[in-house]
């Protein structure tokens, strides 16, 4: 909801002199009004402390914003499942050493044994010195990618600046294609720390394919649960630098992006060299063929292991159900069309035959600078 939204009402209009924050948080509050149906009594004790500057978001409302924050994000086509998002208060925590011990909780609580739990764990909020604690990590899990003298990468090139920071920190992997990366916590005013890669709390799926027993011999595997770790969570005006947040995956993003681009694992050549594909000339769609497979295995694999994931078909019938929803609610839907559409038989869905817009609407996880390069001196 944005301060535009609070701004048109009758509330609104006695207030249009107040800071661009305040009028955010007055939008917020108006929304959970509305939403959460609250009674006129609730509603005026919270405007009268916000107003008196003693406001400070109830759990009910962190709870409901963080819910907000995923229903607006603009690059989420698992939306439909917002209601679902399990919010854990932790705005008292900011020792590294105890931001640590409740990621490792995160995650075994999120994975829950493959039954995927969508989950949002809030640290401290930041204040006038800014971010009080800060993840560097974009994800919780990842792979190390480290590069190499002649500018090769042996693991996932996204995270190649991550392992290089995580090593000039002091961490050393075993190089390998699928090192779990360390997690580096930092406290502002404070060094970074340097924790041990969440081995036991990962939850890792060996690939293999329903019909092709070679693939189990290229040694791929991917974890279950995206946990995003570095991203903003604006919310009433106010902010929240570190508050991981994870849904569960859609195939694609394994096999098309993590595993498949050319950028990142680039495994689709292999695959397609193991299916006796004629790799000479695009126009024997070889690249569309491995990526189908590629995908398929992903799906398979992770059924079999018993780990939650959906198709991008199911996705994306399930992304029009969400707009559906939307529109009854009277809300309009903000979506990247570049996100939501699948990298693998976009036209084949139904998002893709729709115009989608980013509205930029508040609550929402946002992008921030990376934290080495926000903290590095401080």
């Amino acid at each position: 909801m944005c301060p535009e939204f609070f701004a048109n009402t009758a509330e609104g209009s006695l207030t249009s002199n107040l800071p661009s924050s305040t009028q955010e948080t007055m939008a917020f509050l108006q929304a959970c009004r509305v939403e959460k149906q609250w009674p006129e009594e609730k509603w005026l004790s919270r405007h009268s402390a916000l107003l008196a500057g003693e406001w400070i978001p109830t759990f009910e409302e962190l709870e409901h914003g963080a819910r907000m924050a995923w229903r607006n994000n603009a690059r989420c086509i698992g939306r439909l499942f917002w209601p679902s998002l399990q919010v854990r208060d932790l705005r008292h925590v900011s020792d590294p050493d105890e931001v640590y011990a409740a990621l490792l909780d995160h995650l075994t609580v999120g994975t829950n044994k493959g039954k995927i739990q969508p989950m949002a764990t809030i640290f401290a909020p930041a204040d006038a010195g800014g971010p009080v604690v800060r993840i560097w990590n974009h994800q919780l899990l990842s792979y190390a990618g480290y590069e190499q003298p002649d500018g090769s990468i042996i693991g996932d090139p996204k995270n190649r600046d991550f392992t290089r920071e995580a090593m000039r920190l002091g961490w050393k992997g075993d190089g390998t294609r699928f090192d779990l990366l360390p997690i580096v916590i930092q406290k502002r005013g404070e060094a970074p720390r340097v924790y041990p890669p969440p081995t036991e709390q990962a939850m890792e799926v060996p690939l293999t394919h329903p019909q092709f027993p070679w693939f189990a011999e290229l040694g791929l595997k991917w974890y279950v649960i995206p946990v995003l770790s570095d991203m903003n969570l604006s919310l009433g005006g106010m902010n929240f630098p570190a508050a991981p947040f994870n849904g569960w995956y859609m195939g694609t993003e394994i096999g098309s992006r993590d595993l498949g681009d050319a950028g990142r694992y680039h495994v689709l050549p292999v695959i397609a060299a193991k299916m006796g594909l004629d790799t000479a000339r695009s126009s024997s769609m070889w690249l569309d063929r491995a990526l189908v497979e590629l995908n398929a295995s992903v799906l398979h694999s992770f059924e079999i292991a018993g780990a939650r994931i959906v198709d991008h078909h199911r996705a994306s019938s399930e992304f029009m159900e969400f707009t559906a929803r939307e529109m009854k609610a009277g809300r309009a839907v903000s979506a990247d069309w570049s996100w939501i559409v699948p990298p693998i038989s976009g036209s084949a869905t139904p998002v893709f035959h729709q115009q989608w817009s980013d509205l930029h609407v508040l609550p929402d996880f946002i992008s921030q600078p990376k934290a080495w390069e926000n903290f590095r001196g401080n």
